[in-house]
């Protein structure tokens, strides 16, 4: 949104520099993103002055030039060559100084010297107006009628005077600043200052020759419309202040009619739509029209409207996409010498279904599909009504229509102080807050010891809860004024829900199930055989039953390794070839400070991957295949920092622990042979064993969104000879020392161990992803990543690359 500084010098006193008030409405929530001057000559008429020619000769070198000394307020009269053929003795003139930049009315800009012209020196030149671009003559030079003395700035001659533009990023949320009265509103609350809104007091109807009639058929598109007719319209263009205060925001003039309307939309917020009287009848009806009906809009498009496309119609069609965009057939031409002007309050919903359907970003748009202020739109009527008849010398025909058949009341909100205080991390004085408020247009209709209940103006579109006023308190109140804690924290008022550990057990079942593991539940109770057969030794006595029923079921479990090797056991017995389980459980132990119970995730895999087809071949799992799901359980809890260590857990051939801050989080591997025998099996078992109370209290739920990289990754691969013993951990952490900046992911394609590798030897073919997400990456940067790499692994893991 475009801000004029001298324009909003009309509704409020400002003292602030423009860098100064920029900063005060970015701290009120306006964010100035730019501030640029604007000048309404460019280059604004810098070294050009006043002078008086004080001798004039002719050149004795040619017929057409002249030969002149100009009195420039300097200690001596520069010598000028002119060629224009009125210049003469005693003139007062505009003189360009050497080093001077000419913007021409036309043509590229020219920077005067001092040179010798046909062999006689020349210190200047003496300007007509086209040279200096303030008009189309190039009749002769400029002769003035001034008594300023010489060497006066050209710009004071001329009362030029410079502007400051500020482009603000304005939310969504802040359509009632979409105006210059709007944003003069924050710099009240701010300030302190009085707004001076224009006057319509002057407001009077000429007379009632044009009376049109006004039906409103869809009430919820349009809270309410209003309108008025003016006869006697004189269309040309407008004045130069109007035009100057239309281009200092960047829009271009187009007739006196039409600028008043966007003057009107900028200065207040207010979009208005003027129709040729001529073309809208004796009655207007807002409605919508059928599906697929045709429109021919201002830009000559035919468009086909839905359904929802609320329309401005006379009796016969439409004229306009009502609140977006007007029709070719009743806009303003110069033959226009009636009008009926329209100051409505559209709903936003509509407003941004057709401007989206129809991709018409007009001002209108922007701002009704924002919501604009429903008790405004009689205001901008009358001031709108005056300014045409002050420019088009229009008459007031009609008395103002005016349908507002629901009212928009006010908001009432109740606020507590305890939530006032909390959310800003400051006790503000209630009696300041009051007066913030005030400054706001929000009133106090009632309040007691603890609360009170404010009432808020329909215009303030974004205020509707109690967090909503808070802010509105602290964006004035001034976010630097609030002294940081030495601890900082977040507050709500919003309840949400505490985190909830079935919740997170459901998530966890939901993914395993799936990538089609089985959810099994299996008894507490197990034999003790199976634990003493093999020594284990778990830390804690297990807890006996005193009343058991047989010795198959003495104990409660201290692993959930056994009841699951029952259950794998049992399936494959029954020619189940293909077992992916997981189990939610608990396990137990006692010492001699009492019982003890945890809460623990079991996953097992055992037989094959997945069932033969003629797609592929089946294989029998891995331990790495039970590893990928672990990960995945990992990736669902948002779990970080988790690093792999060596385990020697007793119940495993091989395997890892999974770590975060030096707390165990569980184990992976390979069940032992032995036990997979005492249980009849033969085949692999591959094991999981998570703690279930470190994951949930760990998880995280939430997610980080990042923009799409919008230039390419790089693929490159590498195959290296390293010791067996040495983990993808280990190479992870090499990578991270070597290529962190530029390698976003690594992964293991290949491992082999045989033939042609030496013993004690493994071979990994490693994939490499590359990105840098604010170029394209150049070959040499590929290559110095990678060949970094390289010295890293022979010199931390001495590994041997294979070329």
């Amino acid at each position: 949104m475009t801000i004029s500084y001298n324009w909003l010098k009309e509704y409020i006193d400002v003292t602030e520099s423009p860098e100064a008030l920029a900063e005060v409405l970015t701290n009120t929530g306006l964010e100035v993103e730019s501030i640029h001057v604007a000048e309404s000559v460019r280059g604004g008429l810098k070294g050009l002055v006043i002078g008086e020619v004080l001798t004039c000769a002719k050149h004795p070198n040619a017929d057409k030039l002249s030969l002149t000394t100009v009195d420039v307020g300097r200690a001596a009269p520069l010598p000028i060559v002119c060629g224009a053929s009125n210049v003469a003795k005693g003139q007062k003139v505009i003189v360009a100084l050497p080093g001077t930049t000419l913007y021409p009315f036309k043509g590229d800009p020219l920077t005067i010297k001092s040179a010798k012209i046909r062999g006689e020196q020349s210190e200047g030149m003496i300007c007509a107006e086209d040279e200096i671009g303030i008009g189309e003559s190039h009749a002769g030079i400029m002769v003035l009628e001034t008594k300023l003395p010489n060497g006066t700035p050209a710009a004071q001659y001329f009362n030029l005077e410079s502007d400051h533009i500020f482009e603000i990023g304005l939310t969504p949320n802040r359509a009632d600043a979409a105006s210059h009265l709007g944003v003069a509103r924050d710099i009240r609350a701010a300030k302190n200052r009085e707004v001076r809104w224009p006057s319509v007091d002057a407001f009077r109807v000429d007379n009632h020759s044009l009376p049109i009639d006004v039906v409103v058929e869809n009430t919820e598109a349009c809270p309410r419309y209003s309108a008025l007719t003016l006869t006697g319209v004189v269309v040309k263009e407008s004045p130069e202040w109007l035009k100057k205060r239309l281009q200092s925001i960047g829009l271009t003039p187009i007739n006196n009619v039409v600028d008043i309307t966007n003057f009107i939309c900028h200065e207040i917020g207010q979009p208005l739509h003027a129709f040729d009287a001529a073309q809208t009848g004796k009655k207007v009806i807002v409605k919508t029209l059928p599906a697929g009906s045709k429109f021919v809009t201002l830009d000559s498009q035919a468009r086909e409207l839905t359904s929802n496309d609320l329309m401005i119609c006379n009796t016969q069609e439409g004229m306009c996409i009502a609140g977006v965009f007007g029709g070719i057939h009743s806009g303003i031409k110069d033959t226009t010498t009636s009008i009926f002007l329209e100051s409505a309050c559209f709903s936003p919903a509509y407003i941004r279904r057709t401007s989206t359907h129809h991709q018409l970003k007009t001002d209108a748009a922007f701002r009704f599909a924002r919501g604009t202020d429903p008790n405004i739109t009689v205001y901008a009527l009358k001031r709108a009504a005056l300014l045409l008849k002050e420019i088009t010398g229009a008459s007031i025909s009609s008395e103002i229509v005016d349908i507002y058949p629901k009212k928009i009341e006010n908001r009432l909100i109740t606020v507590k102080d305890k939530n006032v205080n909390r959310l800003i991390g400051k006790a503000i004085p209630r009696q300041e807050v009051f007066d913030i408020l005030k400054r706001l247009d929000i009133s106090i209709v009632e309040q007691s010891d603890a609360a009170y209940t404010v009432s808020v103006p329909p215009y303030r579109v974004d205020v509707e809860q109690e967090a909503d006023v808070v802010e509105e308190i602290l964006r004035i109140y001034g976010v630097n004024n609030i002294e940081l804690s030495e601890s900082t924290r977040a507050d709500y008022l919003a309840d949400f829900p505490e985190k909830d550990i079935n919740t997170f057990r459901r998530r966890i079942s939901e993914l395993l199930a799936s990538n089609g593991f089985f959810e099994i539940l299996t008894n507490s109770l197990t034999n003790a055989a199976y634990q003493e057969k093999q020594a284990l030794n778990f830390g804690l006595r297990p807890v006996e039953i005193l009343n058991k029923l047989s010795e198959e079921q003495g104990i409660l479990r201290q692993t959930m390794l056994f009841t699951g090797l029952e259950a794998i056991a049992y399936n494959l017995n029954r020619k189940q070839g293909e077992l992916k389980f997981f189990e939610f459980g608990r396990v137990y132990g006692r010492n001699e400070r009492g019982f003890h119970e945890e809460d623990r995730l079991a996953i097992y895999m055992a037989g094959r991957l997945a069932a033969e087809s003629w797609q592929e071949k089946a294989r029998s799992v891995t331990y790495h295949d039970l590893m990928q799901f672990v990960h995945m359980v990992l990736e669902k809890s948002n779990l970080t920092g988790c690093v792999l260590e060596k385990s020697e857990d007793p119940l495993l051939d091989y395997g890892m622990k999974i770590m975060r801050h030096k707390r165990t989080l569980g184990v992976v591997g390979k069940v032992r042979a032995a036990f997979a025998k005492d249980f009849g099996m033969k085949q692999e078992i591959f094991y999981a064993d998570l703690d279930t109370s470190l994951l949930f209290q760990g998880a995280n739920p939430k997610f980080d969104i990042q923009e799409v990289p919008k230039f390419p990754e790089v693929k490159r691969d590498l195959s290296l000879v390293i010791d067996q013993a040495i983990t993808f951990d280990e190479i992870k952490a090499v990578v991270g020392m070597n290529g962190k900046n530029l390698i976003t992911d690594v992964t293991v394609f290949d491992v082999y161990e045989g033939e042609n590798i030496p013993k004690g030897k493994k071979a990994y073919a490693l994939g490499f992803t590359l990105l840098d997400k604010t170029k394209t990456l150049t070959d040499e940067e590929i290559d110095k990543t990678m060949n970094g790499l390289m010295a890293g692994f022979e010199k931390r893991l001495g590994a041997v690359i294979r070329k």
